[in-house]
């Protein structure tokens, strides 16, 4: 499922909740996912493994409400529900050829706006003071974000799709740039994923937002059991050039960090520099080859890592305990 880390929402419960309407459809905004038959044997080392669920291009066009809010501690987030603003903010995804109506209501004070990196849209859902596309306090503002598959252009070059591991983020805040926004949270994480992309069972947004990991003084737990596949979803903020490391997994240094087969030739890594506005994203399967633990993921710049950024991937096994970390595994 998509963790609550983020206002993420059970990627299971969005698929239930896709016909009931409301705004906590955005939190793991995708397609209906299918699955994958299985394959005949000795047909297996290409591709996804059988049973994998697998992303569906329906074209489906959404619409949600997201809130601009100020947090007890003088922070900024958005939310999916008044009230409710996280850092990051609610995790959104689409799959290309997907339509966005992202209505967004700014509760603080100030000018707000919403800005995406990776998608298509008009000027208006540009989300900057420049072109007047911001909301006003206790104004709101419908932006659109259109998605497209790969393709031939009229002239006959190729036109790259979409998909990717991509951000949103406020505009306005602080300066004409933004900078306080992002600087007190006013980010989150958008994946566009193509037709036949493997879903994972649960994704966290991490953000490497000056010296803080989602703008906490030390990185965020994330959890999972043993043989789970987990999605993360890496972006950078601030001032700062990081490297994002990850004790025992590894991915390929490719779209969907997957190997596509035998003869991809994406280098596999588990560091990776990362600049402010860079994003990324990777799948591993929790405790591969490596068993379960408390499995540790930070900065690798040294002294950024001394100075708190560093969280743990708690890996389980099936009974709940995490070797090495004392206690049970929390619910998750």
């Amino acid at each position: 499922m998509t963790e609550a880390l983020g206002g993420q929402l059970g990627r299971r419960g969005f698929n239930r909740r896709l016909f009931g309407g409301g705004a906590a459809v955005a939190a793991g905004l995708t397609s209906m996912s299918g699955v994958l038959p299985g394959s005949p044997a000795g047909a297996a080392e290409s591709g996804p493994a059988s049973g994998a669920r697998l992303a569906e291009a329906n074209g489906e066009t959404r619409h949600i409400k997201l809130y601009v809010e100020k947090l007890a501690d003088g922070q900024l987030g958005y939310g999916l529900e008044q009230g409710k603003a996280t850092i990051p903010g609610p995790l959104l995804e689409m799959v290309e050829g997907d339509t966005l109506h992202i209505e967004v209501h700014n509760l603080t004070d100030a000018a707000a706006s919403l800005h995406p990196h990776g998608v298509d849209y008009e000027i208006g859902s540009d989300g900057t003071r420049h072109n007047n596309s911001h909301v006003e306090p206790g104004s709101s503002r419908t932006y659109t974000w259109r998605t497209h598959a790969p393709g031939r252009r009229k002239d006959g070059t190729w036109r790259a799709g979409s998909a990717g591991y991509w951000h949103y983020h406020d505009h306005v805040v602080g300066t004409d740039h933004g900078t306080g926004g992002l600087r007190k949270g006013l980010y989150g994480g958008l994946i566009v994923r193509r037709e036949g992309d493997v879903l994972p069972d649960r994704t966290y947004t991490i953000v490497f937002n000056d010296m803080t990991i989602n703008n906490l003084p030390k990185g965020p737990d994330l959890k999972a059991t043993m043989g789970e596949r987990v999605e993360i979803v890496m972006i950078t903020h601030g001032e700062y050039y990081h490297t994002f490391h990850m004790h025992g997994h590894r991915w390929a240094d490719n779209r969907t960090g997957i190997l596509t087969g035998p003869d991809d030739p994406s280098p596999v890594i588990d560091n990776k520099i990362t600049g402010p506005a860079d994003s990324f994203g990777f799948q591993v399967v929790a405790g591969e080859g490596v068993g379960a633990g408390a499995w540790m993921y930070h900065c690798h710049v040294q002294s950024h890592s001394d100075m708190g950024m560093v969280g743990m991937f708690l890996v389980a096994k099936a009974d709940g305990t995490v070797p090495g970390h004392g206690g049970e595994h929390a619910e998750h």
